[in-house]
């Protein structure tokens, strides 16, 4: 069942769920993948780390797909809907919002400052302490695995649904940026599209949107683009006059 009224999950969205919760279960092996801390200090070292690759392709990926990684992929996403489905915890605020920008500008710029300070990524070694294939086996790994875990705990239990993507997620300012600079060429994307005049006003699309988004409002108002989207479908799949839809083009 959803949260809203007992309706059935759909399979997507079943899948979804899957998908992101053992992206959260495999993050003991995984997180020097996406761990800014190991991605900067190779970087200071003058090396291209595998985290690194990934947060490139990220970005890249974003230019076309958005945040959809927030939406089946992301292990602290996985972590939150867990949360969510355990705890039910509305989202509490969105006045802090400015927080992971600059949260991102702290750490990519220390990444940057590292990779100047090597004169440049001069070689590549794409399992950069994870020479076991399991990242918490690394040195100081669990130190490194337990401290982001507790600061997603920490933001989701503060401020609620999803709570440390709106305020602290530098990642996601990564992938806000990519769209954004999409949204200004405007090629051919992954995005939501709707027909106000199949929207019934049952308000079930913003009780499902797990970033607490005002979904109804974006029907209505005709204007389905918005930064904190992270394209999950949850709208999709439980408007019951098929109102919204995914669509791929430059618009």
């Amino acid at each position: 069942m959803t949260e809203s009224e007992g309706t059935p999950v759909s399979s997507r969205q079943r899948a979804r769920l899957v998908l992101i919760t053992l992206s959260f279960v495999l993050y003991p092996l995984t997180f020097a993948y996406i761990s800014c801390p190991l991605i900067t200090e190779a970087a200071g070292l003058g090396i291209v780390s595998g985290g690194l690759v990934v947060f490139a392709l990220l970005f890249l990926g974003s230019l076309v797909l958005g945040r959809l990684w927030c939406g089946y992929l992301c292990p602290a996403g996985g972590l939150q809907e867990i949360c969510n489905l355990a705890l039910k915890r509305p989202l509490v605020t969105k006045k802090i919002d400015g927080l992971k920008y600059l949260v991102f500008l702290s750490i990519f710029g220390s990444l940057a400052l590292a990779i100047w300070s090597a004169g440049g990524l001069k070689t590549v070694d794409l399992f950069y302490r994870t020479e076991n294939g399991i990242s918490i086996l690394a040195a100081g790994g669990i130190a490194m695995f337990v401290g982001p875990v507790a600061i997603i705990l920490l933001f989701t239990l503060i401020f609620g649904k999803r709570g440390f993507c709106h305020t602290f997620c530098p990642i996601a300012v990564m992938l806000i940026s990519g769209r954004k600079i999409r949204n200004l060429v405007r090629w051919p994307a992954l995005h939501l599209e709707a027909d106000s005049n199949r929207c019934i006003d049952c308000n079930m699309c913003p009780k499902e949107c797990p970033m607490s988004l005002d979904v109804h409002g974006m029907v209505r108002e005709g204007k389905m683009e918005q930064a904190d989207c992270i394209l999950c479908g949850s709208c999709v799949d439980v408007c019951p006059g098929q109102a919204i839809t995914y669509a791929c083009s430059g618009k």
